[in-house]
């Protein structure tokens, strides 16, 4: 399968620099994977489609404020790091930039010194792993020091860090959000509930793969990063009992998708575990965990677009972004939703 077949013309004024003010009043649109058809609605409106009974599953993962910019201490160089997973003692797996002037031994100071990183390890693509040395609590170093790690499509400085986060956002750890998951208002979420649907969490820490395209011509010679996840025993009884009573599982962005695949595949059915995914998920793919899916229009060639192609059919995605483009949808993170449901209303 050809990276090619993945492409589509996007004009760069679609493609959302800032969050819309009121969350919910981003746009929606509905595609039905059987029949194509699309609607147009807005995001408020995902209540008329979900039904009692329904179980929407949600990533609860945080972003961290993970971009820092410091200084060589030897020729006071700009380096900045973009912490990507804690490995433990203090040690962090970063996205490094220029990566060419680092090597092990390398530090670098941060602010006024509050923040330093000893270069241990030099891997590839960027990479590096870095021991952490600082007095105090990190988060709060960071919430000082730190910056939205926000892709490299956004060039606008992002005024509130909290709306790079969704409302329901609780485990730290990502360094980059569940983007389905920000058109999501405290109050959409309590009108769900009332209406009957039930709302599980699972966790996945976005990593790597966010910030890495697909760059092979064979989309299968594509090497994922692992991304951490984990799913508690409540949530997995509830998905047990949904699937065994023929109730719709509904995944809130591709994050919670890759987890709820990776975890029917491994077990073939849900429980609580935890562990690393490095799930590949592209058209061919036959789904075992998910019925219905929220997603955010997503970048051409990447392999989020890839898994959407995969549940929904890649004619019908790619019909549906052209259709997106025509009426002036805003893409990407900070973008408008989709909704890809297999039933009419």
């Amino acid at each position: 399968m050809k990276l090619e077949e993945f492409d589509y013309e996007l004009p760069e004024n679609l493609i959302a620099q800032t969050p819309l003010k009121e969350r919910c009043t981003s746009r929606l649109m509905i595609l039905n994977k059987t029949t194509g058809k699309t609607e147009h609605k807005h995001f408020f409106d995902i209540i008329n489609y979900l039904d009692k009974g329904d179980i929407l599953v949600i990533n609860d993962t945080k972003v961290i404020p993970a971009r820092i910019i410091g200084e060589k201490e030897e020729t006071k160089a700009t380096i900045e790091l973009l912490l990507l997973k804690d490995l433990g003692n203090n040690t962090w797996e970063c996205l490094s930039r220029p990566f060419k002037r680092l090597k092990v031994g390398t530090k670098i100071t941060f602010g006024n010194g509050e923040l330093k990183a000893e270069v241990i390890e030099k891997k590839e693509e960027g990479i590096v792993c870095v021991k952490l040395i600082y007095k105090g609590i990190l988060l709060e170093i960071l919430e000082t020091l730190g910056q939205m790690p926000l892709p490299p499509y956004i060039h606008e400085k992002l005024e509130e860090k909290e709306r790079y986060n969704t409302v329901y956002a609780q485990n730290l750890g990502s360094a980059a959000a569940p983007t389905a998951g920000l058109h999501f208002t405290k109050e959409v979420l309590n009108k769900l509930k009332e209406k009957g649907i039930i709302i599980v969490n699972v966790t996945l820490h976005v990593g790597l793969g966010t910030f890495r395209p697909v760059e092979v011509e064979n989309i299968m010679n594509h090497h994922m990063h692992s991304e951490y996840y984990e799913m508690d025993e409540k949530t997995a009884n509830i998905l047990n009992e949904a699937k065994k009573e023929g109730r719709r599982i509904i995944a809130v962005g591709t994050t919670s998708t890759r987890v709820l695949e990776t975890i029917m595949q491994k077990f073939h059915q849900f429980q609580e575990c935890k562990g690393n995914t490095d799930i590949f998920i592209y058209p061919g793919y036959q789904f075992q965990a998910i019925d219905c899916l929220i997603t955010n229009f997503h970048l051409p060639k990447s392999t989020l677009i890839m898994l959407i192609s995969a549940f929904a059919g890649r004619e019908n995605v790619l019909n549906a972004y052209k259709e997106a483009v025509k009426e002036s949808y805003r893409f990407f993170s900070f973008g408008d939703a989709m909704f890809i449901t297999n039933k009419n209303n």
